[in-house]
């Protein structure tokens, strides 16, 4: 069992950046692969990036977005740079036995967090 909670999110200006946190409660950090999705109004949930392969970025986001893990705090963070009001959207972090880019591929999700990125 695993339980996740993002923060971080908030209202920014176009250009700005912003570095999200993932606080994972489990006994077996380690054993998870841990995934960032976002989901835009009216659109599909999309998979942004996870810790085992982290160059494997949306495309709209590679070059701009970074992941990281912080066995320690047992955290991960998604450092994001020069955001853009496309980027607009509820950001979630979750979790997998295994690593994955389809969302129904992971058990556990955290609430998400707000990004709202002005022009």
């Amino acid at each position: 069992q695993v339980q996740l909670v993002e923060s971080g999110g908030g209202l920014v200006q176009a250009g700005a950046s912003l570095r999200l946190s993932c606080a994972v409660s489990t006994r077996s950090f380690s054993e998870y692969a841990i995934g960032w999705f976002r989901q835009a109004p009216g659109k599909e949930r999309e998979f942004l990036a996870t810790v085992d392969w982290n160059n494997d970025y949306l495309d709209s986001v590679t070059g701009r977005f970074h992941i990281s893990r912080d066995d320690a705090k047992q955290a991960v963070y998604l450092q994001m740079n020069t955001l853009d009001p496309e980027d607009t959207a509820v950001y979630y972090c979750a979790a997998s036995r295994y690593m994955s880019i389809h969302t129904a591929a992971y058990p556990y999700w955290g609430q998400g967090t707000q990004v709202t990125v002005s022009s």
